[in-house]
């Protein structure tokens, strides 16, 4: 009877294992909550290397220790976060100077919004140089190269 409490239990180990090596790295992700503590090293006990402040904040996860997550930001910096501080739901970063959002993908169609360097925006899909995003009520197309947080060959949604 108490090998048969046991199995639930290790068929939930082998499936954290496999989802765990679904998940290529690098990638990127999002900052679940608004505060974010990332540490020099791959737990609670390690001193305090930045403290993010903003939720959707897209990061790259270039490394994973058991149920940590070395991550990178746009400038570079990072460190090591607890895997719960991470969403699959993807932001990006405008980056390169002001950029427009187009109703259509071609900036040949109606501008939509200016947004400036550093806005963060949802990303909706990408396919070729463009990706669909939203911010606030306003959703439309932006050229994939004024936005970081998507590899130049990845195809979204």
């Amino acid at each position: 009877m108490k090998t048969y409490m046991y199995i639930p239990l290790l068929l939930l180990g082998i499936t954290a294992a496999m989802a765990a090596e679904k998940n290529p790295v690098p990638r990127f992700v999002s900052l679940r909550p608004s505060e974010v503590n990332a540490r020099v090293g791959p737990g609670p006990n390690y001193p305090l290397e930045w403290i993010y402040l903003k939720a959707g904040l897209p990061v790259e996860v270039v490394a994973e220790f058991d149920t940590w997550r070395k991550i990178r930001d746009k400038d570079g910096a990072g460190g090591w976060i607890h895997q719960s501080m991470l969403n699959s739901k993807r932001h990006a970063i405008v980056q390169g100077g002001e950029s427009l959002m187009y109703a259509t993908e071609a900036s040949t169609g109606q501008p939509l919004v200016r947004l400036q360097d550093g806005v963060v925006v949802e990303l909706l899909k990408c396919r070729g140089d463009w990706c669909q995003v939203r911010i606030f009520d306003f959703k439309g197309w932006m050229q994939r190269s004024a936005l970081w947080g998507i590899y130049p060959e990845e195809n979204l949604g």
